[in-house]
């Protein structure tokens, strides 16, 4: 990664002389303070009984996933060109399969991508075009985008408001390598998909059997005020009743919560996973459901410290972690 970076630094100065570098490397942008989604409560419509309830998962945990896919994305800032940030981003997506009691990569390789981001209208035409002549992919982050939740067109030259909007590119790019995995091993393979993530934004792989998604973050909870109880009386090995989430644009799935580890004296969120399988027939997503939440509660060993999230991360989720970090 930091030869990369210092590659591009070095284009970029040879391309706008005047333009200011960075000194350093620096730490991502991904870690630095940004804006927090607020948190909040949706009601989402039950499919297995009248209203959210407990219930407790029966029979042994029971290994079944054949893989693990993750991603990641790393945006460092590169130069700025009259208070215009231009910044060098790395996506990565990989799927990490067992093979003889050991992780390795499925397929060839990982995926991964490495881009300018740079908004073509703020720059001068030279610099656009040494870019993309440069050997490295150029993203326009002044261009208008499609039906994905962002402005239609750069309407700031505020120099975080630039980062902001590039970081949205970026992210999209990161969840784009993690479909593509996640769509090639639904066509190849037959065997449950561990997912970091939701499954919605890709309708095939939201709509396919061997896929379960795992989320781990909770700044909307899937569940109406007054059965919040429900929801923080959870024990280990308990999970709630089904429901259907249904997003704008975005395919419909069939989840719950799963509580993997004892939370008393914690966080009501702690140790609480929300799992997300294409849809099912009624009266089948009892016996889905307990099954599906039989496999992630066998992923509960080995712990996957020292990572700070390790109550609620599968040991293969951060194999997929570790291995991306080295390779970019």
């Amino acid at each position: 990664m930091d030869a990369s970076l210092r590659t591009a630094q070095r284009l970029l100065g040879e391309w706008i002389p005047q333009s200011r570098a960075i000194y350093g490397p620096g730490p991502t942008l991904e870690t630095l303070p940004a804006a927090v989604e607020s948190p909040r409560l949706v009601t989402a419509r039950a499919v297995e009984g009248p209203s959210l309830g407990t219930r407790q998962v029966p029979g042994d945990p029971r290994p079944a996933f054949g893989g693990f896919l993750d991603g990641t994305q790393a945006s460092r800032i590169v130069t700025y060109h009259e208070g215009v940030p231009i910044i060098f981003a790395t996506v990565a997506a990989v799927i990490r399969v067992r093979r003889d009691r050991r992780l390795v990569t499925y397929g060839q390789q990982p995926e991964v991508e490495r881009c300018l981001c740079v908004p073509r209208a703020l720059v001068p035409d030279r610099l656009w075009d040494a870019a993309c002549t440069g050997g490295y992919r150029v993203v326009d982050t002044g261009a208008e985008r499609g039906d994905d939740g962002l402005d239609p067109a750069i309407d700031s030259r505020h120099p975080a408001a630039l980062i902001e909007r590039a970081l949205q590119f970026v992210r999209a790019a990161r969840e784009r390598l993690e479909h593509t995995l996640a769509e090639r091993w639904c066509l190849g393979e037959r065997v449950p998909l561990y997912i970091d993530g939701g499954l919605a934004g890709s309708p095939r792989v939201a709509t396919a059997p061997c896929s379960v998604g795992v989320v781990k973050r909770h700044r909307t909870l899937y569940v109406s005020a007054d059965l919040m109880p429900v929801l923080s009386g959870l024990r280990r090995g308990d999970r709630t009743t089904a429901f259907r989430i249904a997003p704008a644009r975005r395919t419909a799935v069939t989840s719950w919560y799963l509580r993997l580890r004892d939370a008393r004296g914690r966080d009501p969120t702690w140790g609480l996973v929300r799992i997300e399988v294409a849809e099912s027939a009624p009266g089948d997503v009892t016996e889905r459901a307990d099954e599906v939440s039989r496999w992630v509660l066998a992923e509960t060993a080995p712990i996957a410290l020292p990572d700070p999230r390790w109550d609620t991360m599968a040991y293969g989720i951060r194999d997929c972690e570790e291995f991306l970090r080295a390779i970019t």
